[in-house]
């Protein structure tokens, strides 16, 4: 893995550290977007993780895009030609919300720090988002003469609402973690020292939890984000009919029955 991304397991939760606190972990190359959807991919391959935690070193959990790289026109922002950028965009950053929202696994944002344009989008394609009491965050795409060139107007919109996101894109006005949980940006703020294992701790939660019905419970709610209720009920259906078949339900519902504690095995 590139040193950009730090992946770390512990049990059956993997931590991906954004790991350039010289930059404050922006994303300015094509080899950055490459480690991240690699790692990203990595996790759906591995059939022991059942949730991940997304955070930074340092100071922030992104700052976004890499100005300096766009200035001099290098990296994953413009290029000599309007057709040329558009293809740069489709090969770098979107492929990183494609893999966030391809992958199966649960994700939970542990934002650190800022949290700025693309660094917000990225803690938007997480599932969950928990943030350090001293997080900042602006969808400050504007404020820099851009709109929002990874998907983040279709993600945030999802998590606070269109007003909401519209307010936060066209004023790209900063605000704090309190702000950012009252909108419901996040679910919940905690001292900055507690941050980590707070995100540990809701990670732990998820992985306790069978792994195959996991995975196609997300699988599920990101497709209904998009299709109609009769569509959500035969994708729900095709779904049940397989997480009957798993041995982790069987050993659920036998759990019950005896009351006693789980013990499920991933399958």
């Amino acid at each position: 893995m590139s040193d950009f991304v730090v992946r770390e397991t512990i049990g059956k939760v993997a931590v991906l550290r954004l790991n350039a606190p010289e930059t404050m972990n922006a994303i300015g190359t094509l080899a950055e977007c490459d480690a991240l959807v690699a790692a990203i991919g990595a996790l759906d391959r591995d059939r022991g993780i059942s949730a991940f935690v997304l955070t930074g070193s340092g100071a922030a959990f992104s700052a976004g895009g890499n100005l300096k790289a766009m200035q001099e026109r290098t990296g994953i922002g413009p290029q000599e030609q309007p057709e040329a950028t558009r293809a740069n965009y489709r090969r770098g950053v979107q492929r990183i919300t494609e893999a966030m929202l391809a992958t199966e696994v649960p994700g939970i944002a542990a934002i650190n720090g800022h949290a700025i344009g693309l660094g917000l989008d990225l803690a938007c394609l997480c599932d969950m988002r928990i943030a350090a009491a001293s997080a900042k965050f602006a969808a400050s795409f504007i404020k820099v003469g851009l709109v929002p060139g990874d998907g983040g107007a279709w993600t945030l919109q999802q998590i606070v609402g269109y007003p909401m996101a519209a307010e936060l894109f066209l004023t790209g006005d900063r605000f704090d973690a309190a702000r950012a949980q009252a909108i419901g940006l996040v679910g919940s703020v905690v001292p900055d020292a507690e941050l980590m294992d707070a995100a540990l701790a809701l990670a732990n939660r998820v992985a306790a939890n069978p792994a195959r019905a996991l995975r196609l419970t997300k699988r599920l709610l990101r497709e209904a984000q998009s299709l109609r209720m009769a569509e959500v009920l035969q994708l729900s259906a095709a779904f049940q009919a397989l997480a009957h078949e798993t041995a982790d339900h069987a050993e659920a519902v036998a759990a019950f029955l005896e009351k006693r504690p789980p013990a499920f095995t991933g399958n």
